[in-house]
């Protein structure tokens, strides 16, 4: 993962095979060693003792190889269509970029009655909790002493012992002997398992046996073993068999190692690997308490700088006094003169907008004898048109035009005659003069001026 981010973040054009590299990389890196079922495929042998084939189920397959220092110890045939499990490494083959499965070991599924009862056991005490996270006890860091729950006479006995020793020796080891195989021996295994408990004289205790076949492993698959481990109020470690053998005491036990030896390293701690850790607290402490020493110099000298003799201080005080004052001072005569001359500013401005009283009544007399001036002028206006139009009037007055000999004539009905037309002989007309008036009758009309007609006829 990591060498794949170096290469993106330096943005490298990559090869095949570096690409192909990096891949099976991830890919072991991400994926531990893993159990997979399936049916076998094409299953191939060569000459050279490599096993090839495909594990396959009802929708994906996938390749296979074996190689022969891994099948040699395999006692059966493997055959294609049979189903299988097998504990591989998930790899990728470099030169031609194949995703496959490197085989390690491989079993049939399901190793007849042996492999059922374990299942179904396994399935039941599930089901009780008897798995449960939440009921393993926590390994002592320190345990003062160790039990060891084996035969005397068993190979992983000497191997715990000595790893034992060799990591912790002041470390008392008290052994609870029982057989670790055979008949009876799941019954023996509960009891050593119990004595254990009931003398209460150990920390942390070891259940361990070498590896072996399941059937040579079978009293640690038993319910009595687990019900005792369950049961046990001091943490149990297993440490059953190779790292590939599981058993029933394995899922009920605080925790699982995956070897005798592992478990006497899971509850021992390595005397190097304290003796490093105070080491390194040791000189962690002592890098601590010099820095601290330092600090703490450097502070008594910052303390030392500020300490200043009382007299100095007082001194101080009076300059810094005497600064403040002469800064007060030369911030009041600045604050007068400003004031004094906003003052002299304000005194002009009103200065400029101060009315002229003289002026004004002067000004308002004038205007005073400019509007009599004006009143005059135009009553004198209006009374010459007054009289031109009385003038006027008197000129258009049917009254003037009648004083000067003129008289108006009207029909019967009150209309003016300014037309013969209107009339015929015999009518009567009303006839109005400056003064008076009088009825007149049409004796004759003409078309023409009858004044004219009257001097023709030697008539005014």
């Amino acid at each position: 993962m990591n060498l794949i981010m170096e290469m993106e973040i330096a943005r490298e054009v990559l090869s095949v095979s570096d690409l192909n590299r990096s891949a099976k990389d991830l890919l072991e890196q991400a994926f531990p060693l893993l159990w997979v079922s399936g049916e076998i495929s094409n299953i191939k042998r060569y000459g050279s003792g490599h096993w090839y084939f495909s594990l396959k189920d009802e929708s994906s397959q996938v390749r296979c190889v074996m190689f022969r220092d891994k099948n040699q110890y395999l006692d059966w045939e493997p055959r294609d269509g049979m189903r299988v499990e097998v504990r591989a490494l998930v790899t990728l083959y470099q030169a031609r970029g194949d995703f496959q499965l490197s085989v390690e070991t491989i079993r049939r599924s399901g190793r007849g009655s042996l492999f059922e009862a374990f299942e179904q056991l396994k399935a039941r005490l599930r089901k009780e909790g008897l798995f449960d996270l939440g009921r393993k006890k926590p390994l002592p860091v320190f345990p003062k002493q160790i039990g060891i729950i084996t035969s005397p006479a068993a190979a992983a006995l000497h191997d715990v012992l000595s790893t034992l020793k060799r990591r912790m020796p002041s470390i008392p080891v008290i052994v609870y002997p029982a057989p670790v195989q055979g008949a009876g021996a799941g019954i023996k295994l509960a009891e050593a398992i119990r004595r254990a408990a009931n003398r209460a004289e150990c920390d942390v205790l070891i259940l361990c046996r070498g590896g072996g076949s399941i059937e040579d492993l079978w009293a640690f698959n038993e319910e009595v073993v687990a019900y005792a481990i369950a049961e046990c109020s001091i943490p149990i470690v297993s440490g059953v068999g190779h790292e590939t053998d599981f058993t029933i005491s394995d899922f009920v036990a605080d925790i699982r190692a995956p070897t005798p030896t592992g478990a006497s390293q899971l509850v021992c701690p390595a005397r190097e690997e304290l003796s490093h850790r105070v080491e390194l607290a040791r000189g962690h402490l002592r890098r601590e308490m010099r820095r601290g020493i330092e600090s703490r110099m450097q502070y008594s000298d910052m303390l030392g700088c500020r300490l200043i003799h009382p007299g100095k201080q007082i001194d101080d005080k009076f300059a810094r006094l005497q600064r403040l004052r002469e800064r007060l001072a030369r911030s009041w005569r600045r604050e007068s003169e400003s004031r004094h001359w906003h003052l002299r500013e304000l005194n002009q401005r009103l200065t400029v907008l101060r009315p002229d009283i003289d002026r004004m009544v002067e000004r308002q007399h004038d205007l005073r004898l400019r509007f009599r001036r004006a009143i005059d002028a135009q009553l004198e206006s209006r009374r010459m048109g007054l009289q031109r139009q009385q003038a006027n009037l008197a000129h258009l007055n049917p009254e003037s035009v009648l004083g000067r000999g003129y008289s108006i004539a009207y029909t019967a009905d009150g209309t003016v005659l300014r037309n013969s037309a209107q009339i015929v002989p015999g009518d009567t007309i009303h006839v109005t003069f400056a003064k008076g008036w009088s009825k007149a009758s049409i004796v004759e009309k003409g078309e023409e001026n009858g004044r004219r007609k009257g001097k023709s006829n030697g008539q005014e």
